[in-house]
């Protein structure tokens, strides 16, 4: 499925095309970032990436998508950049790419449930489910899975890991009750 800029995930999956990597630095420490024509298929942190199968020999015709991300994430990561605009082309199974495609629609800001989401896929009992497809979510940061709290506003699970969760959130100005953060700005937890 490829998403053009500034709009939600629709269900269209790119070709076999040939791919691009590239390593974009990040004050929450390096994120890899994969690419097709069609746009960005994977960004992860390390030891976050779930198809180690997908990284192939470097295709030019790709690296826009990772020197646009570059821009933005620098952008983001500076407070200047609520909106990501990069081409998205993320593969996964009908559920993930609609859960991917919810998470694409939260607002920088703003957080939502597990269960909320299953309700809004149309699978109101599938919490776990989509808890699946959101650690599944094959590119981090842009594709918001860190806005995804508990239903009682707790802080949960990050494949990057929770301290850069709560990083990120402090950036886009998301405060959670007392006693649900973790760790400290850009610090791993402790505990």
């Amino acid at each position: 499925m490829t998403r053009p800029a500034s709009s939600a995930l629709p269900a269209r999956r790119t070709t076999g095309a040939g791919l691009a990597q590239g390593v974009i630095d990040t004050p929450l420490g390096p994120l890899t970032a994969l690419a097709c024509e069609a746009g960005l298929m994977g960004l992860w942190f390390d030891r976050q990436q779930h198809w180690p199968g997908l990284l192939a020999a470097p295709v030019d015709d790709a690296q826009r998508w990772i020197a646009q991300a570059r821009a933005e994430l620098d952008l983001y990561f500076a407070g200047r950049l609520r909106e990501f605009k990069v081409a998205l082309a993320p593969q996964g199974t009908p559920f993930q790419e609609a859960v991917w495609g919810r998470l694409s629609a939260i607002r920088c800001g703003d957080t939502i449930s597990y269960g909320r989401i299953a309700r809004e896929v149309g699978s109101p009992q599938a919490s776990r489910a989509v808890g699946a497809a959101v650690g599944r979510n094959p590119i981090t940061v842009i594709v918001p899975c860190h806005r995804v709290i508990g239903e009682n506003g707790t802080l949960t699970g990050y494949a990057g890991g929770l301290h850069r969760k709560q990083a990120l959130l402090d950036i886009e100005g998301i405060v959670l009750p007392v006693g649900t953060r973790q760790g400290g700005l850009f610090e791993p937890s402790t505990s």
